[in-house]
């Protein structure tokens, strides 16, 4: 009894094989827009140009933020490191939307996420946007098994809610809060790195699965160099 169903189980994988493309797929969709987004408003293309060299530079205010030690990241040649993280998530983003050299592309886009993650939003701590509600925030768990930082942020979830219903109180008494509200209420951004290390993890998991059974190029570039290998 218990090998039929083992032997079940393992044909009903065998059966689902035909799908494994599609976790990478969906994947690389939820990535490429974003990546696609963040290098292109690092490029002096979204903005105003006056000559057309400049369409293959970073943007003059993100150099400046790179390179600035007080407000910025301060990091040492910011035109070139804010030009090469540019086009790693421009180009990296288009080619992952596609599944092509996805393997490849997703190193430095990896590489990119780290540096965001350490340089950028380490210094506020894991949460993108505050959870106002701490019996609901996954730092709960964390603080069970007394995990440092767990309870800290919790504390943090009880003060950011407080604040959070005074400003609604506030706008309830002064505001049009059916305006304010019809898209979507108020939260407290946190800019933790929560997202990058989540689009990291999304990043590395495509370096080790690829682009996809089927649904990318590399697969079908893959089937191309395994025929013609056969045929010589």
């Amino acid at each position: 009894m218990l090998n039929t169903l083992i032997k079940s189980y393992d044909q009903s994988l065998n059966k689902l094989r035909i799908f494994d493309g599609v976790p990478a797929l969906l994947i690389r969709f939820i990535l490429a827009p974003v990546m696609i987004i963040a290098g292109f408003n690092k490029l002096a293309l979204s903005g105003d140009v006056t000559h057309f060299y400049q369409y293959f530079l970073a943007s003059e205010d993100i150099i400046a933020w790179f390179g600035n030690e007080e407000w910025g990241l301060g990091l040492p040649f910011p035109a070139l490191l804010a030009f090469l993280a540019a086009w790693t998530e421009f180009l990296g983003g288009i080619l992952l939307f596609f599944g092509f050299l996805t393997r490849l592309v997703a190193i430095p886009l990896m590489i990119t996420m780290l540096v965001a993650a350490t340089t950028v939003h380490s210094e506020h701590g894991w949460f993108a946007v505050t959870p106002t509600d701490a019996s609901t925030s996954p730092a709960r768990v964390l603080s069970w098994i007394n995990i440092p930082g767990a309870q800290e942020s919790l504390d943090n979830s009880a003060q950011a809610s407080e604040r959070l219903s005074k400003m609604r109180d506030l706008l309830e008494t002064h505001g049009h809060t059916g305006y304010l509200y019809e898209t979507g209420r108020p939260v407290i951004l946190n800019n933790g790195m929560e997202f990058s290390v989540i689009y990291f993890v999304m990043l590395l998991s495509l370096f080790f699965m690829g682009g996809g059974r089927y649904l990318s190029i590399d697969y079908w570039l893959a089937v191309k160099r395994t025929n013609d290998f056969i045929d010589n």
